[in-house]
């Protein structure tokens, strides 16, 4: 009993590959996290006020620091969820970016504009930073989902808060260090070590001026509730079951490599991942035999190693999860082409997996797979393909491969009912693009200055003579 409640008084991170325990750290005192918040909204104050140029360059110089220490991050991210090191150093180097598009682009997305009024006053916009605002930020890419809400918000001039997934604590706890070693003000971004009954604590608080989340439909719905009793502005990137359409007239190869990688990547736990895959009738066949194979030919490996197709998953309740959706998805009608079974090694492993015969009713085809299966469809035609893509509750992402690039993008403007689209090809973010979903994926959007507006005071000031 002892131990049990020693346990429950500390926050403790596991190495998936294993199920070793890695490390311990105490949780926060109510008293303790007041105080934080109370030392952020001081920071805050100062920083409101510093010229947009001048937070550029300490934004710059956080971008420095992940890059000094990205190899040191990416190894702990790996220890802590399993994540292949290598695709760490590739969140890292895009975290780098972030840093550095917002250093250069910041202050002008920022900057007053003017308009004419009627009767010749002056009319004048200013984008004013509002407070504090909490992130609660889920483990699969630890220092990404941290960076995309952090530095816009920094960069617009408000005070940063974050809890992260207990199993990433030690992630967030090194972010906070670069945030200062960078010479970001004392206690303007801080971790919060705390329980959910004490978040809802920090949501209520009333110097917290907003909060995001990314996480899953029911966690949306649970924090979105919460701020909205008190009448605090929220932004909600959730879960996904994104649809990648491949067309007749295809390059086969790609779309199959492209796909296989939109599968896999991150071991399969990203919310905009490839997950449901929309072959037209003329190229089923082709597609599955190619998709099937390649999908097979994927080694499970330690992931510290770079021949190492896929690691293990990030939990051992998200890996039985994932197997209990296939089971059921076969229940209803599924077939395995390939995986689907549950290793027996040490540690939470999963292998590349493919269903076939997907149809509504399967969790396959309903549900998000937050791991690597795969969900193939058929479809009659592009029009039967765009209807399947968007016969869903979610909306983050989605693709369509196709040589007729015009044809392509007509779809993706005019039909496909996400928040981004990708043609050709497989991706995640870019710093200069929007970053959203819709539907039950969420609202609101980050990157490509949309997330430094997110948490502003869009002030109208009339000068009338």
């Amino acid at each position: 009993m002892a131990d049990s409640q020693r346990l429950s008084d500390m926050l403790v991170t596991v190495n998936p590959t294993n199920g070793e325990e890695i490390d311990r750290y105490p949780y926060m005192s109510d008293s303790e996290f007041d105080t934080t918040i109370q030392k952020c909204h001081e920071a805050f104050l100062n920083w409101r006020h510093e010229a947009p140029k001048e937070r550029a360059e300490i934004i710059k110089k956080i971008g420095e620091g992940l890059k000094a220490r990205k190899t040191e991050l990416a190894q702990l991210m790996t220890k802590e969820m399993g994540k292949l090191v290598n695709q760490g150093e590739a969140e890292l180097d895009l975290c780098i970016g972030i840093c550095d598009w917002t250093a250069q682009n910041g202050p002008k997305e920022l900057n007053n504009e003017e308009r004419e009024i009627p009767n010749g006053g002056r009319g004048i916009i200013t984008y004013s930073p509002i407070g504090v605002i909490y992130g609660i930020q889920p483990w699969n890419f630890p220092a990404y989902q941290v960076v995309r809400y952090a530095i816009a918000n920094l960069m617009a001039g408000n005070g940063v808060l974050l809890k992260h997934a207990e199993s990433v604590t030690g992630s967030g706890l090194m972010l906070e260090e670069i945030f200062r070693d960078a010479g970001l003000p004392e206690n303007l971004f801080s971790v919060l070590r705390i329980t959910h009954d004490q978040s809802d604590k920090v949501i209520a608080h009333k110097l917290v001026r907003g909060v995001t989340l990314t996480g899953s439909p029911s966690a949306g719905e649970i924090i979105a509730k919460k701020a909205g009793e008190q009448l605090k502005k929220t932004v909600l990137e959730l879960g996904s079951n994104d649809a990648y359409i491949v067309l007749e007239d295809a390059d086969l190869e790609n779309a199959v490599k492209q796909c296989v990688t939109g599968r896999i990547f991150n071991n399969g736990e990203t919310c905009v991942a490839a997950k449901r895959f929309i072959v037209v009738d003329a190229i089923y066949d082709q597609f599955r035999d190619a998709f099937v194979k390649a999908m097979k030919d994927i080694k499970l490996g330690d992931p510290m190693k770079n021949e190492s197709d896929l690691g293990p998953m990030a939990r051992e309740d998200l890996r039985d999860d994932l197997h209990d959706q296939v089971r059921k998805s076969v229940e209803n009608g599924a077939q395995i082409a390939c995986g689907g079974e549950k290793p027996t090694q040490r540690g939470w492993w999963y292998p590349a997996t493919v269903l076939e015969d997907v149809k509504p009713g399967q969790p396959a085809y309903d549900d998000e797979l937050f791991g690597p299966v795969a969900a193939l469809i058929r479809a009659k035609d592009a029009d039967d393909a765009m209807r399947i893509a968007n016969d869903s509750r979610f909306g983050l992402g989605g693709g369509i491969f196709s040589e007729n690039r015009d044809r392509a993008i007509e779809l993706a403007e005019k039909y496909f009912d996400t928040g981004m689209v990708f043609i050709n090809g497989f991706g995640l973010a870019q710093p200069n693009m929007p970053f959203g979903g819709v539907k039950n994926s969420g609202y609101g959007r980050e990157h490509g200055g949309f997330g430094m507006k997110e948490f502003v005071n869009a002030k109208a000031i009339n000068v009338m003579g």
